[in-house]
This record gives structure tokens, C-alpha cells and sequence, in this order.
């Protein structure tokens, strides 16, 4: 593809202002004329080659051209009659670089946005710009228009008409035709008529497609007054601003496709979304906010970087009130289009516009995004995300996994809820639910060597942080070796509990015989774990059971103080009562003495306290137990009862999820 840019004309109209210098070098803007306008979008557009007809002052234009040092080879082209022909003939003489390849034509005096430039070399047709909204000019331009092509151009058509502007895209079949037409009118001594009159005797052969520009500036400059008008359009065009909002953590050539189309159409704004909006509704970030927020600064373009703290553009938009927002098209459908039916309606508060480009699937980045996953599942990254999250949104939720399937589900389940998105952070694995899963008691039968496989099983399929339920711990030798063991596969936290022997459900209270271990053993415990570990990022937790066993208030709060101070990362403090009041009162006079250490909590009795609730109150980690065992076995025992009910199949399908369904949830690959 070539440009094609007439500049023969001798300007006249113009006065003093193009008493020294042709009119396509007018100034427009404190950076631009017309010309460098022109040919700095031309360059944008990844086209080369520049075909340029001269007349008077043609020296001067040609040095100009080569002082703007922009990725273009120049054929300049003098017209030796310029003032006494008109541009048919300019065209005429410049024939022989304008065979066999598509052209974009336009006048050297014409001035137009950037978006209007880029739909006329995305054309996949020859077109014309066009204008459906403004009014007919007495005497310029106007385009005979029938089923949205153009069949005559000129400035005596008034019928049937639309404003027209001289910026085309020719393919080159439809060139070649116009283009053989002006060679006759020249070759028969017509020389002094515009070249669409020679279009006009070959217009059904030379098909050339209307593109509606509407109010977008599309504007020849012929007197001082258009000068004026457009440098005005052309002012308030640069001091358009435009706002694109990215989570992501790897560039490929698809985010700077989109990013270039953004800055033509003005002074481009990213929001980049903050760790946890990331975390909240994709996946844990591999670069950390600043780097992101690094990576985005130094990208060609980009004017500003913001940060955008949720999934929602609401809080940003009503802030900078940028004239577009820019955005892929697939957000249309599935889960972002309630976000982008909120952008729609925050921009329709003071007249913003969405601008939605095509969005196009980069194989290259499903691949980066499967090592991103990948990377993330590792031990070494996944061991220490939880302290990561817990230091980043203050409280984090959990919730059990006992299996592969349970661990997707715990992994890929995603609310968007008052323009936020919330999933779970972590896992817990619980030994309740695993041994259930296996269909034995709860009292440390299922050893080590068959939970440690669960969490292989989950592991394999998932990225997010794990917490363990370490029961009693064990002996204390035998501590060591699980704290050895869970480090090196890169499970985040472990959580025993401060009783001795045979374990018993911890909802069972004082209904069974439960013994709770002296703070000196258990402490001694702690010490033991910690040392045996070998990073910073694994954490002990020492969930305390003195309000379980009806011990009071104090007893609780002297165990906690005295197990963070031998080392526990963090305390989980467990209660049967549906009445939180206790849980309260243990969490704000921890919280008078003890600032920092995490406080996990799991309110399976007393659950209708929300999870903002507890973070108000200095919550750090809320565990969701045993809700998925919970919930599956009456759903599995109400099938298979309306199988043997109505002895086929059929009445349960209703009851059960799809194949196909299931099988999206599990990964091919890791």
C-alpha cells in the first residue's frame, strides 16, 4: 500500500500564509502543519511508501518532509504545469509509481482525526469519507450516493448527495480502472478539471464504497477561517483524553495494538488494577502492582498510569471523566458484561463514549498465561501466597477442598457482586472432610502418607495457597517431619490444635472426653515446627480450643499470648456457639495486646457474621470448613434415591450437572 498525497495546488485563497511555504506546511497546532499531521499518521499506519506530487515552493516542501526524520521513503513528483493544471494532471505525471498496488489518496490541505485515517486503511473496500450529519457545501465536495456506493463526485451535485472529502482507500483493481480514466482525460489535452471527473465516467466499473465519518474532523483547509475552525478541532482533539484499565501482567502484541489505537483518539489514561482486584478476580499476580504500574509508564503513548482499585471503572471514570473508554469487544458476553454495562451507564452520566475494538485471540498469550498458571502452582510460589494476601487485603477467606474436582471448584468459582468480584483465596484441607471423603472417622485414622496424597491431587490441578488441618500435630518428633513435608510441597499454613490423644470433633465440646495439652507442651511444639522449617513463607497456626472445652475467656487469651510469643505465626480461635459474642470478645482483647498476629477464624456454628464483619473487627483469615462435604452428600443421596424411585435415569438429570460442564472445569493442562 502507498500514500498518495496531492500537494501541487498553489494555495491562493490563503493569503500571507502561504506567501513562503506551500499550504500543506500551514501550522495547525504548536506541533504539527497539515503535512507532518498527515505523515506522522501515515507512518503510524505501518505504511512506507509516500508518493507526493510539488508545484511551487516544491525545494522547500521536499526538505521539509526529510527534517521530520519519520520511517518514510519519499517519491516526490513536480508537476511542471502546476499552475496551469489542475490535479488530474499532477496524478498524470506521478503514473508509474502508482501501478499494481492499493493507494491512500488524499488532498495535501486536507486535515482529519486519527480514527477516521484507520477506518479508511482498515477498509477492506475502496471508500471515500463521507459525512451522513453535516450540511451540503455550496462548493465543495459532495458525493452521489446510491445503496451506500458512490456513483458521481463533484461540486454541482445536489441530489441524492452527501458532504464528501477527498481521502480514499483505492484498491488496486478499482485504481486501476480511475486511474486508466485519467490517463485518457490528460492524454486528450483535460487537464484543468478535478480527477473525480474522470472517476465519474468509470464509476461503475470503479466501485467505491461511502465511509460515514459523521461529526468526526474530516476538513480541507482552503481560507484563513477553515484554518481557524480546524485548529480549534484539532486543539480540542489533542485535549480528548481516553482511559483503558489492564490487570495484566505479561505485554504481548495484542495489549499494544489496542494501547496505539487508544492514543490516536487522545491523551491516553491507564488504570491498572490494583493486587488484590487482580487476585479477586483472576489470578494471584506474578509482577506486583508497581512493576505493573512500571511497565505501563514506559510504553510508547501513554500519557498517565492510574491506579484502578476494583474490577469496576465507576469510582475512576466519575473521577478523570475521560471522552472514551477503550475496550476489546469481548466483553459483551460472559462474566465482564455487567462491568461494561456499568461503563455504558457511568459514561452516559456526562456524555463519555465506548469504544470497543475487535478482540482478537493471541495463542501466544493463552500460552504465557498457561506458564503464569503453571508457575503459580509451583511449591516455591505457592508456598508463601497466603502471607502475600493476608499482608495485602488484611482478611482472606478459605474454603475446603478434599479432591481435585472440590479443589476447581474451590479454585475457579467467581461472584461479580456491586462491581467487584469475589473468589476464595485459599484452600483448606480439612481432615474432617478427607477423612468423610474416604468414608472413615474423624479421629486421625486417614496417616499422613493418604492426606498428603490429597493434597497432590489438589495440587496438580490448581494455583491457590493450601492450608492444612494438622489435627493434634501429632508427637512432637512426628511434627517436625509433617512441617518438613508440607514446606517442601508447598502447602502455606498448617493448623494443630492444642489437645492431646485420641482426637474428637471439636463440635462435639465436653460431650466427649477431650484433653487440651499444657501451654508448655504445645509451645515446645511450636518451637520444634519452627525450627524445622526452612523458609520464611510457611506459617504454624495454633488454633486454641479453651472456649470449645468451656476453659474461659482468660485461659484462651493466656494460651494465644503464649503461643505467638513461641513463635506461632498465627492464632485460630474456635467456638460451637451460634452466638459470636465470645469470638468478639477473644479477638478485641487479643487485638489490645497483639497487633500483627493473623487471627483465623472458623464460623461454621456461628455463620452469619459476614466476612467485612470480621475483618472490622481484626480478622485476618475466615475458613469455610466443611460446606462443600456438606452439600454434596444430600445432593448424591437425593439421586441416587430418584433412581431407585423411578428405576431409569431420567428424573435425575434434572438434579445433575452436565458432563460437558464438568469437564470445562478441568484443566488439560497445568
Amino acid at each position: 500500500m502507498k500514500a498518495l498525497i496531492l500537494n501541487s495546488g498553489l494555495g491562493h485563497r490563503m493569503g500571507v500564509l502561504t506567501s513562503e511555504h506551500p499550504k500543506c506546511m500551514t501550522e495547525i497546532s504548536n506541533k504539527d502543519t497539515i503535512l507532518s499531521r498527515q505523515l506522522r499518521l501515515i507512518a503510524s499506519a505501518g505504511i512506507t511508501e509516500v508518493v507526493m506530487t510539488t508545484g511551487y515552493f516544491d525545494e522547500i516542501l521536499v526538505n521539509y518532509c526529510n527534517s521530520l526524520n519519520l520511517p518514510l521513503h519519499y517519491t516526490f513528483v513536480k508537476n511542471p504545469i502546476y499552475d496551469k493544471t489542475n490535479y488530474i494532471y499532477s496524478i498524470y505525471c506521478a503514473r508509474e509509481f502508482l501501478q499494481d498496488d492499493d493507494i491512500i489518496m488524499m488532498h495535501g490541505d486536507l486535515v482529519f482525526e486519527e480514527s477516521v485515517f484507520d477506518d479508511v486503511v482498515a477498509s477492506q473496500y475502496s471508500c471515500m469519507t463521507v459525512s451522513s450529519t453535516l450540511p451540503l457545501p455550496e462548493k465543495d465536495f459532495k458525493a452521489v450516493v446510491h445503496n451506500g456506493m458512490i456513483e458521481k463526485v463533484g461540486i454541482e451535485f445536489f441530489t441524492d448527495a452527501m458532504a464528501a472529502q477527498p481521502l480514499y482507500k483505492l484498491c488496486r483493481e478499482d485504481w486501476a480502472v480511475w486511474l486508466g480514466e485519467i490517463c485518457s482525460f490528460c492524454e486528450s489535452d483535460n487537464r484543468k478539471c478535478y480527477a473525480e471527473n474522470a472517476f465519474n465516467q468509470v464509476s461503475d466499473r470503479c466501485r467505491i464504497h461511502t465511509l460515514d465519518v459523521k461529526n468526526a474532523l474530516c476538513n480541507e483547509i482552503d481560507t484563513p477561517e477553515d484554518l481557524a475552525v480546524v485548529a480549534s478541532r484539532v486543539a480540542e482533539l489533542e485535549n480528548r483524553t481516553v482511559y483503558m484499565c489492564f490487570s495484566t501482567d505479561v505485554i504481548h502484541s495484542g495489549h499494544i495494538a489496542i494501547i496505539r489505537k487508544a492514543a490516536r483518539l487522545g491523551k491516553l489514561i491507564i488504570g491498572v488494577l490494583s493486587d488484590e482486584a487482580v487476585a479477586s478476580y483472576k489470578r494471584f499476580p506474578l509482577v506486583p502492582f508497581e512493576e505493573r504500574v512500571s511497565l505501563m509508564e514506559n510504553i510508547n503513548g501513554v500519557s498517565l498510569v492510574v491506579e484502578q482499585k476494583h474490577l469496576s471503572y465507576a469510582e475512576n471514570l466519575r473521577s478523570i471523566k475521560p471522552d472514551y473508554v477503550v475496550h476489546g469487544d469481548d466483553w459483551k458476553v460472559g462474566f465482564q458484561k455487567p462491568v461494561r454495562d456499568e461503563v455504558v451507564s457511568v459514561l452516559a452520566e456526562y456524555g463519555g463514549k465506548l469504544v470497543e475494538f475487535p478482540y482478537s485471540k493471541d495463542e501466544k498469550y493463552d500460552e504465557l498465561e498457561q506458564r503464569s498458571r503453571a508457575r503459580l502452582a509451583m511449591p516455591d510460589a505457592r508456598r508463601g501466597r497466603l502471607k502475600k494476601l493476608i499482608a495485602m487485603k488484611g482478611t482472606v477467606n478459605a474454603i475446603e477442598a478434599h479432591s481435585g474436582l472440590t479443589g476447581l471448584i474451590a479454585e475457579k468459582t467467581t461472584v461479580l457482586q456491586d462491581g467487584k468480584t469475589y473468589q476464595f483465596d485459599a484452600m483448606w484441607v480439612s481432615s474432617l472432610c478427607d477423612s468423610t471423603a474416604k468414608g472413615k472417622p474423624d479421629i486421625e485414622l486417614v496417616d499422613m502418607t493418604s492426606r498428603f496424597r490429597t493434597i497432590d491431587d489438589i495440587m496438580e490441578v490448581t494455583t491457590k495457597p493450601i492450608i492444612f488441618d494438622g489435627d493434634t500435630g501429632g508427637l512432637t518428633e512426628h511434627f517436625v517431619y509433617t512441617v518438613k513435608s508440607l514446606e517442601r510441597m508447598g502447602v502455606s499454613m498448617v493448623i494443630i490444635e492444642d489437645k492431646t490423644g485420641l482426637k474428637k470433633n471439636s463440635l462435639f465440646g465436653t460431650e466427649v472426653q477431650q484433653t487440651q495439652d499444657s501451654i508448655e507442651n504445645f509451645c515446645a511444639k511450636i518451637r520444634a515446627g519452627k525450627n524445622a522449617q526452612k523458609t520464611k513463607e510457611f506459617m504454624i497456626c495454633a488454633r486454641i480450643e479453651s472456649l470449645i472445652l468451656e476453659r474461659g475467656m482468660e485461659d484462651a487469651l493466656e494460651r494465644a499470648f503464649a503461643f505467638a510469643g513461641a513463635g506461632a505465626d498465627a492464632i485460630m480461635i474456635h467456638s460451637r456457639k451460634k452466638d459470636p459474642a465470645e469470638i468478639f470478645e477473644f479477638v478485641e482483647k487479643f487485638r489490645s495486646r497483639d497487633k500483627q498476629t493473623p487471627i483465623v477464624v472458623v464460623p461454621t456454628s456461628f455463620n452469619t457474621v459476614t466476612e467485612e464483619e470480621f475483618k472490622a473487627r481484626g480478622v485476618n483469615v475466615v475458613i469455610y470448613a466443611n460446606q462443600l462435604t456438606r452439600s454434596a452428600f444430600p445432593a448424591m443421596q437425593n439421586v441416587a434415591q430418584t433412581i431407585l424411585t423411578n428405576h431409569r435415569a431420567k428424573e435425575a438429570d434434572d438434579l445433575c450437572m452436565p458432563i460437558s460442564k464438568i469437564i470445562t472445569l478441568i484443566p488439560e493442562e497445568m
